[in-house]
């Protein structure tokens, strides 16, 4: 495999990739000539893109949609709890629960169920998120998910090789995790963090998505944490 890889008549499995920023990376890949498949409790099929209905926490609907597949090149995971930002007295079981459940037992259910059928050069794609590193106030949740994610990356790296694993972790993009579209609510979070970053702005979910298809197309990066976040951790 050369260092520089093209993503044409690539089968690329996003699981998470119905909305937000799964679906930004569904559209790049797409665009890059790849087969694009998408995993999620709401999949549907559009624009040339598939979508099977799959449950992360599930390893049954995981299975039946890979097998439904065939072998994959490149497997991303973008999904995540929707949690608030709890302190901790406030910080509850359920919401534990539900964070861990999602993004990080689920993440290692995926790439475990998903095994059979990765190309022996495969690449798997993981997401954490800013607060891995940045530690806050009612950060705590959230810190401890997105580090669990970039610790299992550099771990599954060493023990899936050939195949390699790495993390992207994005800062705030401009999603529907943050409210719908032009609503008061997302346009608040926006206008209230872009100043404190040296770009000033939020990201855009397609510049993202340029990284991940970077992590796919580049056969020399590997078990690494690729931060897009406006300079958001200096």
């Amino acid at each position: 495999m050369s260092a520089l890889n093209s993503l044409h008549q690539q089968n690329v499995v996003i699981v998470g990739g119905t909305s937000g920023l799964g679906r930004a990376i569904a559209q790049a890949a797409k665009n890059a000539g790849a087969i694009v498949t998408v995993l999620g409790r709401s999949a549907s099929t559009h624009e040339g893109i598939t979508g099977i209905s799959a449950d992360i926490t599930d390893a049954s609907s995981l299975g039946q949609a890979f097998a439904s597949i065939g072998p994959i090149q490149h497997l991303v995971l973008t999904s995540g709890a929707r949690v608030g930002s709890p302190k901790l007295p406030a910080l509850s079981e359920e919401e534990l629960q539900l964070a861990f459940s999602v993004k990080v037992f689920g993440y290692v259910k995926a790439v475990q169920v998903a095994l059979p059928y990765l190309a022996a050069d495969a690449s798997v794609t993981l997401t954490s998120g800013i607060l891995a590193r940045k530690p806050g106030p009612g950060g705590l949740l959230k810190s401890m998910v997105n580090a669990s994610v970039e610790a299992m990356g550099k771990n599954l790296a060493k023990e899936l090789a050939p195949r390699r694993v790495n993390v992207v972790s994005p800062g705030v993009i401009d999603t529907e995790l943050w409210g719908a579209p032009g609503s008061d609510a997302r346009n608040a979070v926006m206008e209230k963090v872009a100043p404190g970053l040296p770009v000033g702005r939020v990201g855009q979910p397609g510049e993202v998505a340029q990284v991940y298809l970077m992590a796919m197309q580049n056969g020399f990066i590997n078990g690494t944490v690729l931060d897009v976040e406006g300079g958001g951790l200096l």
